[in-house]
C-alpha cells in the first residue's frame, strides 16, 4: 500500500531502467545538498497550539492572484515521457484533478499548448489552479521572446526564470551512466525552433545572463515573474528593486552548486529580506505534510515538489501523481488540525522550533522567529 513519499519511490525504482532512475534521485557532486534538503526539515519541530476551536480546515491558498486548493505545487521536472508515454499529460491532469498549480519545464518532452489543453476539462471546478511556465533566458532573445509569447498564448499565468544555471551542474551519476541526451523518439518541444526547419535546439546555460535580462524580461511581458534559484538575501531584495513579482526558492534540488545550504535553513532570511512585499514558494526536501506545515509557518506561501512528481508518475501514471498529491493534502490537513490552525493563514514561526546547537537537544526559536 502506498502511504508515503518513500513507497512511491520504493515502487517506482522496480519499474525504472536503474539509468533513469538514477536520473531522478541523483544531483551535483557529492550529493550533499540533495540530502541536506530532507535532513534540515527533520531538525525542525513543530510545537503545536491547542483549544483554538476550528472544526474544519482550509487548504486553499492564492499565489499572485491565482487560487489553488492546496498549497503543494508542481516544480518543474524534465523528461517525463522517460518515465510514462503520456508523459506531461498526465501530470497536469492529475494536478489540476486536485487543483494544484503545474509549472511546465521549459525541457518539456510535451508541448504547453498541449499541457494546457490536458488541464481543460481535467479539474473537479470551472476554475482550476493556473499553469506557470519555466524558463531558462537564452542568449538568442528572439528564440527567447518566442518562448514567452507560446506559454502566454497557451493560458499561462506567471513565468518562472531559473538563475542559479549560469552553467550546469555536473551529475556524477548521468556521466557514469552515459545518460546524456533524451533517447530516439523523445524531444524537449519547446527547444523545436520553427526558424531553423524544425532543429531542436540545446537548452543554453548562460554566465552571460544578468539582471539587465530580467529587466528586458520584464519589459516584453505582463505576465508575473518568479526567480527560481536565488538563495542569497542580497539578491532577494535585488529582485524587488527589479519589479520581480515572487521568488521560487529553490536550489535546484541539489543539482547546480553542491554545498548550498538546505532552502528551509534560508526561509526566515530570505523572507526578511522581501520583507512581504512579494510571495515565496519553497521548494526542495519537502517529503511530508508537516514539511508544508512548517515552510509555511515560517513565511512561504506555498510549497513545490519535484522529485515525488516523478516517482509517482513512474509509479502510477496519472493516477499515481493525483493519489500523491491527495496523500500529501491528507498529511497537511492532519498537521494543521493538530498544530490547532484552521487554514493555512493561522501558521505563524512560533509554531517552529529548532536546535539551539546540532548536538544537544535542545529546540528554541531565535529572535523574530527566525530559525538557524
Amino acid at each position: 500500500m502506498l502511504m508515503t513519499v518513500q513507497d512511491f519511490e520504493t515502487a517506482a525504482r522496480r519499474r525504472l531502467d536503474p539509468v533513469h532512475a538514477d536520473f531522478i534521485a541523483g544531483g551535483a557532486g557529492d550529493e550533499i545538498t540533495v540530502r541536506a534538503n530532507e535532513e534540515a526539515f527533520r531538525r525542525l519541530r513543530l510545537l503545536p497550539r491547542v483549544l483554538r476551536g476550528s472544526a474544519e480546515r482550509s487548504l486553499d491558498i492564492t499565489v499572485l492572484g491565482g487560487r489553488a486548493r492546496t498549497p503543494v505545487l508542481l516544480s518543474p521536472t524534465a523528461f517525463h515521457k522517460l518515465l510514462v508515454e503520456e508523459g506531461e499529460l498526465a501530470t497536469a491532469r492529475a494536478a489540476a484533478a486536485v487543483g494544484a498549480i503545474m509549472i511546465v519545464s521549459m525541457a518539456s518532452t510535451v508541448a504547453v499548448e498541449d499541457i494546457a489543453e490536458a488541464t481543460r476539462g481535467a479539474g473537479e471546478t470551472a476554475d482550476p489552479a493556473p499553469l506557470w511556465f519555466q524558463l531558462y533566458l537564452q542568449p538568442d532573445l528572439e528564440f527567447t521572446r518566442s518562448l514567452v509569447r507560446r506559454a502566454t498564448d497557451a493560458g499561462c499565468a506567471a513565468l518562472v526564470v531559473t538563475v542559479d544555471s549560469p552553467v550546469r551542474g555536473v551529475h556524477e551519476r548521468d556521466l557514469r551512466n552515459g545518460f546524456l541526451d533524451l533517447p530516439d523518439g523523445l524531444r524537449c518541444e519547446h527547444m523545436v525552433d520553427p526558424r531553423e526547419g524544425g532543429r531542436v535546439r540545446p537548452i543554453a546555460m548562460s554566465p552571460e545572463i544578468s539582471w539587465q535580462h530580467i529587466d528586458w524580461l520584464r519589459g516584453i511581458t505582463s505576465l508575473p515573474i518568479l526567480l527560481k534559484g536565488a538563495l542569497h538575501p542580497e539578491d532577494a531584495r535585488l529582485a524587488v528593486r527589479h519589479g520581480v513579482d515572487g521568488l521560487l526558492l529553490s536550489n535546484h534540488g541539489g543539482r547546480q552548486l553542491d554545498t548550498v545550504p538546505a532552502t528551509i535553513e534560508l526561509l526566515p532570511e530570505i523572507h526578511a529580506a522581501v520583507a512581504g512585499r512579494i510571495p515565496i514558494v519553497l521548494d526542495g526536501g519537502v517529503r511530508r505534510g508537516t514539511d508544508v506545515v512548517k515552510a509555511l509557518a515560517l513565511g512561504a506561501s506555498a510549497v513545490g515538489i519535484g522529485r515525488p512528481v516523478m516517482w509517482a508518475l513512474a509509479e502510477g501514471g496519472e493516477k499515481g501523481v493525483r493519489r500523491l498529491l491527495e496523500l500529501l493534502g491528507e498529511e497537511v490537513d492532519h498537521a494543521l488540525a493538530l498544530c490547532g490552525a484552521s487554514g493555512v493563514r493561522d501558521l505563524t514561526p512560533d509554531l517552529v522550533r529548532a536546535p539551539v546547537w546540532p548536538d544537544t537537544g535542545a529546540y528554541a526559536p531565535r529572535p523574530g522567529g527566525a530559525v538557524s
